[in-house]
């Protein structure tokens, strides 16, 4: 779902020959395995990620095509590096760090000399229907927690100063962002009905209607449904999405 972000995250990692690439909140592999894909040869990528199951299965579908892709169980904020990287690449993992001064200052100490770190954030709500509409369906029913500033979240650094500023305190030089401005298939690419489905299993607010009276949380997901059906093409739901595009040197 997300793949049309790599093309720009993977230009701002500058890798004009062989490189060691830490991808940083690896999840399942993805990002990972397109990078392994497009780098140049002889180039070594490793993926890290807090959630077991997620690192095995990554592993799991790297080893069943033949990527030679390693990853690790770590938390990357406190972690000693297995060895350092000449880029560090992360795709919407930053976001999460519960303290991002500690967290970066660690993947400072990461990068080799020269070394650079390219990360992809989300822009503003606004911008990412693809995300919010789902909440403003549920919202109609239950009163969601307000979210609140520079904590955990997909919008963290919506505002991208905040971002540069703490790369700024942690040590890393020229820290600089760039807009990217595209559209995602939501769920991978699927019909407004399993496209409504997929984001109601998928995004944590969807737990919200877990509780909710069978017809409340049918109605929530026909509202629903009706939201994404304007953005769907030949039977997939494209929306419009917003991020920021942020490398620093080290």
């Amino acid at each position: 779902m997300l793949d049309a972000v790599d093309p720009a995250l993977f230009s701002a990692l500058d890798a004009s020959g062989p490189v060691r690439v830490a991808d940083v909140g690896c999840g399942g592999g993805g990002t990972s395995m397109a990078l392994a894909r497009s780098l140049p040869p002889r180039s070594v990528v490793h993926g890290f990620d807090i959630s077991p199951d997620l690192v095995g299965y990554a592993q799991a579908r790297c080893d069943a095509v033949g990527l030679s892709v390693d990853f690790s169980l770590a938390d990357v904020g406190e972690a000693a590096p297995l060895q350092t990287y000449d880029r560090i690449v992360s795709r919407f993992g930053t976001m999460f760090f519960h303290e991002p001064l500690a967290a970066f200052s660690n993947l400072r100490g990461w990068l080799a000399p020269e070394g650079r770190l390219a990360v992809a954030v989300w822009g503003e709500p606004s911008a990412n229907p693809w995300m919010t509409e789902i909440r403003d369906a549920i919202g109609r029913v239950v009163e969601l927690p307000v979210r609140e500033h520079d904590t955990p979240g997909p919008f963290r650094y919506a505002d991208v100063e905040l971002l540069l500023g703490v790369l700024r305190s942690a040590g890393f030089r020229a820290p600089t962002s760039a807009p990217w401005l595209g559209r995602v298939d939501l769920g991978g690419g699927l019909p407004a009905e399993e496209a409504a489905d997929f984001a109601i299993r998928s995004f944590s607010v969807g737990a919200h209607l877990d509780d909710l009276p069978p017809r409340v949380a049918n109605a929530v997901r026909d509202d629903l449904v009706d939201r994404l059906r304007p953005y769907e093409v030949e039977r997939r739901v494209r929306m419009p999405a917003a991020a920021h595009i942020v490398t620093a040197g080290a």
